[in-house]
């Protein structure tokens, strides 16, 4: 069993983190293996990893009443909490292959794995993709049975998959069939499953009533003239999509597509149509995307070095590896701000825009975001042109010089989940006028890459 580093949480204003300015020395950035947190932040619970998956690291998390099923490098783990301070670890699954994006819909849990294996079992071995009968792509899992799930389907996706978003069907559909969209990217001539051209999805329609028939039914191109491919300060040239974000009841997606941001219309669920599309000079890898609850805006990350870098630093300045904030009017995108962290990190610490959820506050535009090793960062964009932190929950750099940090963190009920690659799943509360009437907000499901509206989510 793996065990929390140090927590001791320096609170109040005599020792918090200014909100307002980049900290000007070293001496701001916290003490190793310390966590600080703003005034109105604090820190509920940290749960270690389950022994089973303690030597590889936590990925995305996804909720459905009252239980969190968490990613890992290694399988994915269920967690109850129903009572958030005293969440626990329900089972683990131990099952490789990367990187374990995970939702979840009814019994069914949805796992994505980009890492070529021997086959699709969870007895795999790496195997490269230069094997025809490697596998990678999709499994599906049956949770209904929260200690003990199981295993009953895998679908083979071109180029694997390196995330998935769960888009629900339309009208009587929605009833019958849902379809995960698969992000992959990186062909090579010599991969027979994974070949270039790439530049499209993989849609997997499952049908509710009969999981195990589940199948590729679509891999539409969503560049058919070929993506950025010639950007200076690309991390890659663009051949898929990296993530992908439905709106499904508005029937519109953002797909993060290394280095294009696109809008999507997908009113016919397998046949989603670029609608807009945009690219950045200072964005190196479009990442993910959240739209605000009216879908009149819409953050992009940037994952300036691949998530390995140390880019939350004065050397890189606050413009790159950070948010960039687009207002969507007549269907097209029009670029308002940019978003970092205003908090220095230290050189050894891995650091950049991560996955994040909206708060669901009425009225405005909040959101509580992974920056690795930055930690969580609380953050308004009501404003768009001039977005501002709240509130923030960080740990020091470790005091073994090793990267990892917090890779997801969501708002769910009240309280913020954040799945840290090596320390576990932290449990935060934020207390502040701006969030506290999103405790009143409850959600039977969350699964974030598959927005809902607020009024339409089921909440109390």
């Amino acid at each position: 069993m793996s065990h929390p580093r140090r927590a001791l949480v320096l609170a109040g204003a005599a020792v918090a983190m200014a909100l307002t300015a980049l900290p000007a020395t070293a001496g701001d950035i916290p003490p190793p293996d310390t966590v600080v947190t703003s005034p109105n932040v604090s820190h509920v619970l940290n749960i270690p990893k389950p022994a089973p998956i303690a030597d590889t690291i936590n990925t995305d998390i996804a909720f459905q009443d009252g239980y969190a099923y968490v990613g890992n490098y290694g399988g994915f783990s269920i967690y109850d909490i129903r009572n958030p301070k005293k969440a626990a670890a329900v089972s683990s699954v131990v099952c490789p292959g990367g990187q374990m994006d995970v939702s979840v819909h009814g019994n069914l849990l949805f796992t994505a794995v980009d890492s070529s294996r021997s086959d699709d079992s969870c007895n795999s071995t790496s195997q490269s993709a230069t094997v025809k009968e490697s596998w990678e792509g999709v499994r599906i899992f049956d949770v209904s049975d929260k200690a003990n799930p199981k295993y009953i389907k895998s679908v083979e996706t071109d180029c694997g998959s390196h995330t998935l978003t769960l888009v629900p069907g339309k009208g009587a559909d929605r009833h019958k069939n849902v379809y995960i969209y698969v992000s992959s990217y990186q062909p090579a001539t010599n991969f027979p499953d994974c070949q270039p051209p790439h530049d499209k999805i993989s849609i997997i329609k499952v049908p509710l009533r009969n999981p195990a028939a589940a199948a590729v039914a679509a891999t539409p191109v969503v560049f058919p003239d070929g993506g950025n491919e010639t950007q200076p300060g690309l991390l890659l040239p663009t051949t898929g999509c990296h993530d992908i974000t439905a709106y499904a009841e508005k029937d519109i997606a953002a797909g993060a597509c290394m280095g294009d941001g696109v809008l999507f219309d997908i009113s016919d669920r397998l046949n989603p149509k670029v609608t807009a599309r945009t690219t950045d000079p200072n964005f190196a890898f479009w990442h993910s995307a959240t739209f605000s609850n009216d879908a009149k805006k819409v953050v992009f990350t940037d994952e300036l070095g691949g998530g390995g870098a140390a880019t939350c630093n004065e050397a890189t300045g606050p413009t790159r590896g950070a948010n960039a904030i687009y207002d969507i009017s007549n269907g097209q995108f029009t670029f308002k701000s940019y978003f970092k962290i205003p908090r220095y990190q230290a050189d050894s610490e891995n650091c950049v825009a991560h996955n994040g959820s909206l708060i669901p506050v009425k009225g405005r535009d909040i959101m509580v975001q992974a920056w690795y090793m930055g930690g969580l960062s609380i953050w308004d964009f009501t404003d768009a042109a001039r977005p501002r932190e709240i509130g923030y929950f960080d740990r020091g750099p470790r005091a073994d010089g090793g990267g990892g940090g917090i890779w997801s963190a969501y708002y769910y009920n009240g309280y913020i989940y954040a799945a840290d690659f090596n320390e576990g799943l932290d449990v935060v509360n934020i207390t502040d006028r701006l969030t506290n009437s999103a405790k009143n907000v409850r959600l039977d499901r969350l699964n974030t890459q598959t927005q809902e509206s607020y009024r339409n989510s089921g909440h109390g």
